[in-house]
């Protein structure tokens, strides 16, 4: 069983930076695909960034491409979502999730991802 917890999360001025962890435990990160999603009060959660085990590719929504980096340090079972030019929309519980099974991948979608974090809430004043 695969545990995740997302920190980092707080309350940001627009146009401010926060950057957001994801630690692992109880499996093998390294062996995993991982994604970031988003959900914002009475909206469906949504993809944000995803990077393979590997870290040799990533994935961005169009909404975030440029502003957010998401990276991987796979010896301390931790990943990041960087969080430039924060923008009021970009208010949002943010979700990590892993993908820990044989099955194709398909980074953007929900169902592609086995274990979930619990959340962390970013809010960006304007």
């Amino acid at each position: 069983q695969v545990q995740l917890v997302e920190s980092g999360g707080g309350l940001v001025q627009a146009g401010g930076s926060l950057r957001l962890s994801c630690a692992a435990s109880g499996g093998i990160f390294s062996n995993y695909d991982m994604g970031w999603f988003r959900q914002a009060p009475g909206k469906e959660r949504e993809f944000v960034s995803a990077i393979t085990w590997s870290g040799a590719m990533t994935w961005y929504a169009d909404s975030v491409k440029g502003r957010f980096t998401i990276s991987r340090d796979n010896a301390k079972n931790t990943a990041y979502l960087q969080m430039n030019s924060l923008k009021p929309e970009d208010t949002a519980v943010y979700y990590c999730a892993v993908k820990a099974g044989s099955s194709v991948y398909f980074p953007t979608v929900m169902a592609s991802y086995d274990y979930w974090g619990q959340g962390t809430q970013v809010t960006v004043s304007s």
